[in-house]
């Protein structure tokens, strides 16, 4: 990806944060990169160099600033809706898919060679796939180390390194740092948390309209999964190695996200999942002035800026609540999901003993080890059958709704065997509903489908898969939202109409099931 130097270095000038996570600014008399908006810069032009990733700029030997804390930015919103490879490999590789099976594994995910997508990913990003993992793993050890106890080869293992060698060596190479002494220099004190917790700070380009979003997810919750409480969200996860729950809190300039996981090696995944459910790497200014433009939206633009698109944290829990969803109201689709819910399946396989973590980012905290039997452990399979402290736990996997009875869906047959054609596509691998799909192929994967028809398909693309672009001009709450802002209300004049808001029709359907 080119960088335009005249526009990157007016950003700088002015410390403008709605480019941080756009860019990062290297800096080579200091031999350090920033975020645009470091207020510890102040840099000549004739030292000044544009990376499209901190990896980029790690790789010609820029640490990473320890005021800005570059590598801690939002994520960049053109990885985030960009539906291309190098969109869907940054979405992957944020969720770990490299840690857990290689460059090779990613690759397949993609349909290409190794060796094409290495192309590709240094052309746009200016670093290969290791080189990107590598960037995130020293992201997260380096707010394991400063922020707890942990002995530093557990830490190394939780962060996705291979060998002691290869994390310090790293760190040293990012930070300009041994391991050891960025835990001196930053110290720790007591956590406020409790024993077996996670507290992350996830930040955001404001505005975020945080209401919409609890609004949203509390009229949709399941009891025993989610909920919203004191204006918390509530949830619990299923993961790459094992079970979680998050309690996310929206504050002034960031998130509150308080993790509880069975595996510290699920704590990118987790932290990729809960920023792609709230939308935290939107654009916000760049939508609402595409919005705005629009004299039937301006109005409600300016009254609520910073809507989000409410997302997902797992491709099939989504797909399972639209199919349920079809031509039902919200309310009759809760209860349809609950008594789903609460048909028993079989218990999922106890793990060993783990180990219980606090920990604070961009704060300070402690490690309070004390061996026990997790609440919410479980391998990635374990979902509806085991549940977390305080009773939440994950959706129900693709296997577990295999197994259920005939009793368990309260719903027609017709309904209840398009759930089951769903998990068997999911079980056997021809349907793929991870961050990273490919959006189109998807779609068509999942409308031919039986039982499964275009609302269905374009919710999932708009909630699972994050298509800024699409409108639902059939469902009834958006064609009686386009009414109440005197817009058209037939599907075929309202497709016509919103033409003006590509590419963020999905945002201004969001807008429309709020005005009705």
């Amino acid at each position: 990806m080119e960088l335009d130097f005249e526009r990157c270095y007016r950003a700088v000038d002015s410390r403008d944060q709605r480019f941080d996570g756009w860019f990062y600014t290297g800096v080579t008399s200091t031999g350090i990169y920033c975020r645009p908006s470091c207020p510890a810069i102040t840099p000549k032009r004739k030292n000044v160099r544009f990376f499209p990733s901190a990896a980029a700029a790690q790789g010609i030997g820029l640490r990473a600033c320890r005021r800005c804390r570059p590598d801690a930015a939002p994520g960049s919103p053109l990885w985030d809706v960009r539906a291309d490879v190098v969109g869907r490999a940054m979405r992957l590789i944020a969720d770990g898919v490299v840690d857990r099976d290689g460059v090779p594994g990613l690759a397949s995910r993609l349909g290409y060679t190794e060796r094409h997508l290495h192309r590709m990913l240094s052309a746009e990003m200016g670093a290969g796939p290791l080189a990107l993992a590598r960037a995130q793993r020293a992201q997260t050890a380096r707010i394991l180390i400063e922020t707890t106890g942990l002995p530093m080869a557990e830490i190394a293992f939780a962060a996705g390194f291979g060998s002691i060698r290869q994390f310090n060596d790293t760190l040293r190479e990012v930070y300009a740092s041994a391991p050891s002494d960025l835990r001196t220099a930053r110290g720790r004190q007591q956590a406020p948390t409790g024993a077996g917790t996670i507290a992350l700070r996830l930040a955001y380009r404001p505005p975020l309209h945080a209401q919409a979003l609890l609004d949203f997810l509390a009229v949709r919750a399941l009891p025993g999964v989610d909920e919203v409480r004191d204006g918390t969200y509530h949830r619990g996860l299923r993961l790459p190695h094992g079970t979680g729950q998050v309690a996310l809190t929206p504050a002034d300039g960031h998130v509150a996200a308080t993790l509880r996981l069975a595996d510290l090696r699920d704590l990118a995944p987790a932290v990729a999942r809960c920023r792609r459910l709230l939308d935290l790497d939107a654009d916000p200014a760049a939508i609402d002035a595409t919005l705005a433009a629009d004299p039937a939206l301006a109005p409600a633009v300016a009254a609520e800026p910073g809507i989000r698109v409410p997302r997902a944290v797992d491709g099939f829990e989504m797909a399972v609540r639209a199919i349920i969803g079809q031509q039902v109201s919200v309310t009759a689709a809760q209860k349809s999901l609950t008594r789903l819910l609460q048909t028993p399946t079989p218990t999922p396989t106890p793990t060993p003993d783990r180990v219980d973590h606090e920990v604070i980012a961009d704060g300070v905290g402690v490690s309070r080890q004390q061996p026990h039997d997790h609440p919410g452990a479980g391998g990635p399979g374990a979902g509806g059958g085991g549940s977390g402290a305080g009773g939440l736990r994950g959706f129900l996997g693709a296997e577990e709704l295999l197994a259920l009875p005939d009793s368990g869906f309260g719903m027609p047959a017709a309904r209840r065997e398009t759930l089951r054609g769903l998990a068997r596509a999911v079980v056997d691998g021809s349907l793929d509903l991870a961050a990273g799909v490919d959006r189109e192929d998807a779609v068509r994967r999942l409308l031919a489908l039986p039982g499964i028809g275009p609302w269905t398909a374009n919710y999932l693309a708009m909630r699972a898969f994050g298509d800024p672009d699409v409108l639902l001009s059939t469902d009834l709450a958006v064609r009686r939202g386009a009414a109440a802002l005197g817009l058209p209300d037939t599907p075929t004049t309202l497709d016509g109409y919103a033409e003006r808001w590509r590419p963020w029709r999905s945002y201004a359907t969001i807008r429309l099931w709020r005005a009705a």
